[in-house]
């Protein structure tokens, strides 16, 4: 029994948990044996470096700015987070827009009536259309605003399953939204210019309801002045121009966001063209290839109005620049016009000249961008065609082939309510369009000039973009 006794104590002694722990050879050991706890460090630093590129991170920026606006009425663009992104009835924003609303259909209205008591052309009812065109933008917004926590949501949904990185796209939208804005400012401000010599020129006196009676004649010739009519005109003057501006700054934006995505599918493919890799990677990049395609058709189907209106006004206005310019020129000379009259001004008399010579390359070079950046989505969506031919004979299958048949049978652009798919060729139809249309213009204004002219000819206005004979 002493014996056993003793023996016990010693088996004691040898499980003494102190002598187990020892904490310098463990350490030691464990992450040679156990390589994945060091690599989880650096992972976790190689992340805090970059962050995901996100939509409501790359459209923040231009979102605030649209609503500053009374554009696309939603809370929480702010936030990072889709479950803060919502539409509210009734809420300030909502009221804003409603407001705004309101005042464009005044000032239509106000141009539609100045068509009826007045002797009207094409040039005269270039007002009634550009707020016009106004209004419908701002409904347009509106139904872009009702579906949009939706699309924030399935879009959030997306970038969780396909997570990729690109450092220059929240770059690009905040580079384009302050130029594109800058200079709409430019614009503006020029259009003020001219319309303020022009005033001091026709008017005895320079005054605040002399100055608004000459540029907005649609208003002033039917209504009594006030110092509040005024001022609520001019802002909503500038709050046209602006959103004429923004909504091919929305389209330019949101083509950046999917035109990413699809290149981020274009990479992968690009850096396995030529290799033997199993089918297993084909599946899978096709699979994030209709995550990315079917994020464009959602896309288009909210935004598709906008990318309409957003055309159509610009192909009007182009049209209308270009046969003012090549049947007046720009040379402004209209009875409101303080060259050659000893009238102090700015640009020597030449305001109106400036104006108008700026307005039309802006709206040609704005229009192009938008064209050409709309039609990346397309491009960038083609891209996996030329990498499928090049899969080596003995790792072709069935996933190549279903790849294949996709990307060429589906057409994957942004559209206009689906009349127009936006295509680099789609800019060369508008080109030929424009030019077909000033040939017939100036087939039928060309058989007038030799037979009857006027004895009176209408003042000259220099307004947004086109020139308005004010009756």
């Amino acid at each position: 029994m002493t014996v056993a006794k003793e023996t016990f104590s010693v088996n004691v002694v040898q499980i003494d948990p102190k002598q187990i722990m020892k904490p310098k050879n463990y350490k030691r050991k464990i992450p040679f044996l156990i390589p994945s706890k060091t690599n989880k460090v650096d992972v976790s630093e190689l992340k805090q470096n970059k962050a995901p590129a996100t939509f409501q991170k790359s459209l923040r920026v231009t979102l605030i700015i649209g609503q500053i606006f009374s554009l696309l009425p939603v809370e929480g663009v702010c936030s990072t987070s889709p479950i803060d992104v919502r539409f509210v009835w009734w809420s300030f924003k909502f009221t804003y827009l409603i407001l705004s609303l309101i005042g464009q259909f005044f000032i239509t209205f106000m141009c539609f009536y100045r068509i009826f008591h007045s002797t009207s052309s094409l040039n005269g009812t270039t007002p009634f259309i550009f707020y016009g065109t106004t209004c419908i933008t701002t409904t347009l917004f509106l139904r872009v605003a009702l579906r949009w926590p939706d699309l924030i949501r399935h879009i959030a949904h997306v970038e969780d399953q396909d997570t990729y990185y690109d450092r220059t796209l929240t770059l690009k939208c905040n580079a384009t939204c302050a130029g594109v804005l800058f200079l709409a400012l430019v614009e503006h401000l020029l259009s003020l210019l001219s319309a303020y010599t022009g005033a001091m020129v026709c008017q005895s006196d320079m005054t605040h309801e002399s100055f608004v009676k000459h540029f907005y004649p649609w208003v002033f010739n039917y209504l009594p002045y006030s110092f509040g009519l005024g001022i609520l005109t001019q802002f909503l003057h500038f709050q046209s121009t602006f959103i004429w501006n923004f909504s091919d700054l929305f389209v330019i934006c949101i083509s950046y966001y999917l035109t990413s995505r699809l290149n981020y599918v274009n990479k992968q493919l690009l850096n396995a063209q030529g290799k033997y890799l199993p089918e297993v990677f084909w599946r899978t990049v096709r699979e994030e290839y209709c995550r990315a395609t079917q994020l464009v058709r959602r896309v288009d189907d909210v935004i598709n109005g906008v990318i309409f209106i957003s055309f159509a006004n610009n192909l009007f206005f182009i049209c209308l620049q270009l046969f003012n310019s090549l049947e007046d020129g720009i040379k402004g000379n209209g009875e409101c016009n303080s060259r050659g009259k000893g009238k102090p001004s700015i640009l020597g008399g030449y305001e109106a000249a400036s104006y108008f010579f700026f307005s039309l390359v802006f709206l040609i070079a704005r229009s192009v961008t938008v064209s050409l950046i709309a039609s990346q989505v397309n491009s960038a969506s083609n891209v996996p065609a030329s990498v499928l031919y090049d899969v080596p004979s003995p790792v072709y299958c069935v996933e190549v082939q279903r790849f294949l048949d996709q990307v060429n049978g589906d057409n994957i652009a942004l559209s206009g309510l689906q009349f127009f798919s936006v295509t680099r060729g789609l800019l060369l139809t508008v080109a030929g369009t424009i030019v077909t249309y000033e040939l017939v213009m100036f087939q039928f204004s060309s058989q007038p000039q030799s037979s009857n002219i006027s004895s009176t000819s209408p003042t000259l206005s220099f307004y947004n973009n086109t020139i308005i004979p004010i009756l």
